[in-house]
């Protein structure tokens, strides 16, 4: 697997349909949404859980693919599989103190577990494996319109949902980090289906009907990268088919992606990958 040789950038969309996309628990679990524009949110670390568990249900038990940060794991557990395979005794809360032998740990983290090849971890707890930072990262998502929370009374307890919401998330993909953590052609081939099919394996009653969109991607031509994120992010357009109309937006065809091909920079090619 040949370590990814280009920089990319992409933008995700997907919607929800009667069901909360990320509750905030120190609001009584109200849909998060930013209060000066009431745009709804759903965070990184929401939509990472999600690429994890889906990872998690492709790859099981495939060699290098185990997921660092599960639910009710031990961190220092995780850790001590790294000492454990390099025949290393753990010193509390230090590094061994031969820096190829440090290395070689943080290595062995970032062979295999998916996640710390992908989004970097920090490992310094009382077992100490090291620190990498990922060459994935993706921004908060924001809804495109402002969002309406409704609380709905149920036989026990009460529930928020969003009637309907659709997102957009931007993320990055660095190939000079993935340097460091050895983030491969396949695994970026793994992080589209990721992408396009994590939703189909998290529904509950919850979280209602979420369903991926469009996942378009710019690929730079080198390492380093053509063009400024912000300006390719630019080129994408989200607009309501009917600009006129007074009714809300209930479902995703109410509207008009586009992307400005014309002006891509030299240097970088977009993909609509669905």
């Amino acid at each position: 697997m040949s370590v990814i040789s280009n920089r990319y950038e992409f933008v995700y969309l997907f919607d929800v349909v009667n069901g909360n996309p990320n509750g905030d628990p120190d609001a009584g679990n109200l849909p998060r949404l930013d209060p000066e524009t009431n745009k709804g949110l759903v965070t990184d670390v929401c939509l990472k859980r999600k690429i994890r568990n889906y990872v998690a249900l492709e790859k099981e038990n495939s060699p290098g693919f185990s997921i660092y940060m599960q639910e009710k794991s031990v961190l220092n557990n995780q850790h001590k599989k790294a000492y454990e395979a390099l025949s290393v005794e753990p010193e509390a809360k230090k590094l061994p103190k031969e820096e190829a032998k440090a290395k070689e740990l943080t290595a062995w983290m970032c062979k295999n577990f998916f996640d710390i090849r992908a989004f970097g971890a920090v490992m310094t707890t009382e077992v100490n494996a090291g620190q990498v930072r990922g060459p994935i990262q993706l921004a908060f998502a924001s809804s495109v319109d402002p969002i309406v929370p409704m609380e709905v009374e149920r036989t026990m307890g009460r529930k928020h949902i969003v009637p309907y919401g659709l997102y957009r998330m931007h993320g990055f993909v660095s190939a000079k980090l993935a340097e460091r953590t050895g983030f491969s052609e396949d695994d970026l081939e793994l992080l589209w289906r990721a992408l396009a099919n994590m939703l189909e394996h998290d529904h509950s009653a919850a979280r209602g009907e979420m369903s991926a969109r469009k996942l378009i991607v710019f690929k730079h031509d080198n390492a380093m990268g053509s063009a400024p994120a912000h300006k390719l992010f630019d080129l994408v357009r989200i607009d309501r088919v009917d600009d006129e109309a007074d009714s809300p937006v209930r479902c995703f065809s109410d509207y008009r992606v586009s992307i400005d091909s014309e002006s891509v920079p030299q240097g970088v090619s977009v993909q609509e990958m669905f």
